[in-house]
């Protein structure tokens, strides 16, 4: 019995439920630390473990990383706002004076009569398909000057699959009236090419026939941003790539306003796009002034028209006297190869 003469009861403690409670606890943390505190089993292997020199770790890690990232590019410091890259062109240089002196052979003429000083738009005629002629032309300017300017590409050249970052790399920039006014107040010069399409798309029939310019934009943007205009005829560039014929149907399918025919493409596929080794000339004409005309002149419908044509002409006529320097579409008349004049120089 207890104090007060009761019967004994089991005290709370001694409760059977709860030193049965107990008891299943402590198996259990028996079983847990029998499972999860008991040393690891040593598995042998066939191959020894070999310790690497730290040197050989960091470069299986470098290795690693450039796998992870294979393809990709890392970003130039020195890209400008238009995406031009001067690390890319430096690499690309080699090839391009490959191409300016042993490929096509170009030939320049009067580059000696550049304005001193940008910017200024050089104006030409539009040669190709692929823009050859403004990669030419801008190589001819910053190899005789040090600057390289940039060069305008057509809306349906620059939309296709994996064009524009590779030509804005190189110095290309939609051609938009915006872009090249922008470029403009930078200092920096423009080639651009008023006939657009309808130059790049000639047959072969038409080669070196200039086609209508737009409705006096280039006049109206020279007189505008008080910038001189360089006319430029390019001769060369439309054998590069002859187009025989354009084909309709796709076009319409692919969304392109032409899908050419040449005497390579598409019956030698992806080959067919290489370019053929044409003797190109390049000359540059005097530069045009609109500094002396009135405030009001970029308003006068018929005085742009009329300067437009005045333009048109003297590119065309570039074009014909390149024409006359060379004797085949592969090499130039006798006499032309060994003329030592500065602006007469082959690159």
């Amino acid at each position: 019995m207890n104090r007060d003469g009761d019967l004994m009861r089991p005290l709370s403690g001694d409760d059977p439920a709860r030193i049965a409670a107990r008891a299943a606890l402590a198996d259990l943390r028996r079983e847990i630390r029998g499972r999860f505190t008991r040393a690891p089993v040593p598995v042998r292997s066939a191959v020894p473990r070999v310790s690497l020199p730290a040197a050989w770790e960091r470069g299986f890690d470098q290795l690693r990383e450039r796998l992870a990232t294979f393809g990709m590019h890392e970003r130039s410091a020195e890209i400008d706002e238009f995406g031009m890259d001067a690390e890319a062109l430096r690499a690309l240089r080699p090839l391009l004076d490959f191409v300016f002196d042993r490929f096509w052979r170009v030939r320049v003429g009067g580059i000696d009569g550049l304005p001193e000083r940008g910017p200024y738009l050089l104006v030409a005629n539009a040669a190709g398909i692929l823009p050859y002629d403004a990669l030419m032309i801008a190589h001819a300017v910053e190899r005789a000057r040090g600057e390289r300017p940039r060069f305008a590409v057509a809306d349906w050249l620059i939309t296709l699959p994996f064009v524009q970052p590779r030509l804005a790399r190189l110095g290309g920039v939609r051609a938009c009236r915006e872009n090249v006014e922008r470029l403009l107040e930078a200092r920096c010069s423009v080639a651009v090419f008023p006939e657009g399409v309808k130059g790049a798309a000639k047959p072969f029939r038409d080669r070196y026939r200039l086609a209508r310019f737009g409705r006096g934009g280039v006049v109206r943007l020279a007189v505008e941003c008080g910038v001189p205009i360089v006319p430029v005829g390019v001769v060369g560039a439309e054998e590069a790539h002859p187009i025989l014929y354009k084909m309709a149907a796709p076009a319409r399918a692919l969304g392109l306003p032409f899908v050419p025919v040449t005497p390579t493409f598409p019956w030698f596929g992806p080959l067919g796009a290489l370019p053929l080794p044409s003797q190109w000339v390049i000359r540059f004409g005097e530069p045009i002034s609109y500094a002396d005309l009135a405030p009001d002149a970029a308003r006068d419908a018929l005085l742009l028209s009329r300067l437009t044509e005045e333009l048109r002409a003297q590119i065309q006529s570039l074009v014909d006297a390149g024409l006359r320097t060379r004797a085949t579409v592969w090499s130039l008349a006798p006499g032309q190869a060994s003329a030592g004049a500065p602006s007469e120089r082959t690159g």
